[in-house]
């Protein structure tokens, strides 16, 4: 019986190495893996649907719900993980010493749905007395001037949300104080460079990071991989066998991260990192599948219905093939 033939857009990660190189292979499925930046990967799969399997921005998943039927199926499948307190950046002059002096003041994103900005805007209201309405945004390129939307998004009227000038940049905008703050995933170019204009919101990154972990019990997510809708619906066999071998290239990652023969990458304290993010957020800290991050999940959906970017507030059931969250019992 012949193979399925299916092309997978996804980012270069430790526990997507096995499918990309071909040591664990879905079963009936010949998967072709495009590594491809997030961002063009997104465009391309919101834009036009180009892949058949793709690594996908959660709030843009959950935006494409709005359709019916939805263009794509999610799988439980966790390819970015990442917390984001260290995403805030603000100009030395802002008048920002702490999280809760971002009230009132004007902040840019490369895009309002940005899974990042999402999570950061519900932290920032939960936790610091900034509610998501209580800033202005300023969207635009964070480097190159232009960019756009990926999903179209129709926002509350309370929202001050407006562009940034044609051929400006957050970056220069952010250095030369014409923006407070910038909420983005990418580190900006000004302060990879050292310009003592730009720094970031939180002083400590890492100690918030932890304390927002041991109150909230939560890594936040930040892709997952979907299936197109077309495909899924000719083979729904494809969910579990992808789910399946996703697991197994994820296990893999984690036993060669602690190989400690050799560092596996150019990062000194890797061994002892690992065990502390062992001991802090337990064995398998990058966890796949639904009950497991279902207080993640529902938290997310909450931010983003919140935010007025889901016209529905979304179970996380909701969100993944049926067949993923299934397994057989032998």
């Amino acid at each position: 019986m012949s193979r399925l033939q299916l092309t997978f857009a996804c980012g270069d990660y430790d526990r997507t190495r096995a499918l990309e190189e071909g040591t664990v292979r879905p079963d009936g499925i010949d998967l072709t893996y495009l590594r491809l930046p997030v961002e063009e990967t997104f465009f391309r799969m919101m834009r036009h649907q180009e892949f058949e399997v793709a690594e996908l921005s959660l709030s843009s998943y959950v935006l494409s719900l709005r359709a019916d039927p939805a263009p794509f199926v999610a799988l439980p499948v966790y390819t970015s993980r990442m917390f984001r307190h260290g995403s805030l950046y603000c100009h030395t002059d802002a008048g920002i010493s702490a999280p809760e002096d971002l009230r009132g003041k004007r902040i840019g994103t490369p895009e309002y749905q940005l899974t990042a900005c999402v999570w950061m805007r519900g932290i920032l209201a939960d936790r610091y007395g900034v509610p998501f309405d209580s800033v202005s945004y300023l969207t635009g390129g964070q480097e190159t001037p232009g960019r756009i939307e990926k999903a179209g998004v129709e926002l509350p009227v309370s929202l001050r949300i407006s562009r940034i000038p044609e051929g400006r940049t957050l970056a220069e905008m952010l250095a030369e104080g014409e923006i407070d703050a910038l909420c983005t995933p990418r580190v900006p170019s000004p302060f990879v460079a050292g310009d003592p204009r730009v720094r970031r919101v939180f002083g400590d990154v890492v100690a918030a990071e932890k304390d927002y972990y041991a109150d909230t019990g939560i890594f936040p997510i930040m892709h997952v991989v979907v299936i197109r809708r077309d495909v899924y619906d000719r083979h729904p066999w494809v969910a579990q066998s992808l789910y399946k071998a996703m697991l197994a290239a994820k296990d893999a990652a984690y036993r060669n991260l602690y190989d400690t023969s050799a560092l596996r990458f150019m990062l000194p304290w890797l061994t002892p990192q690992l065990e502390e993010a062992r001991t802090l957020l337990g064995q398998d800290y990058w966890s796949y599948g639904l009950e497991s991050n279902r207080e993640t999940l529902t938290t997310f959906l909450r931010y983003h219905h919140e935010q007025g970017l889901s016209e529905r507030l979304w179970r996380p059931e909701e969100l993944f093939a049926p067949e993923s969250l299934e397994s057989a019992v032998i």
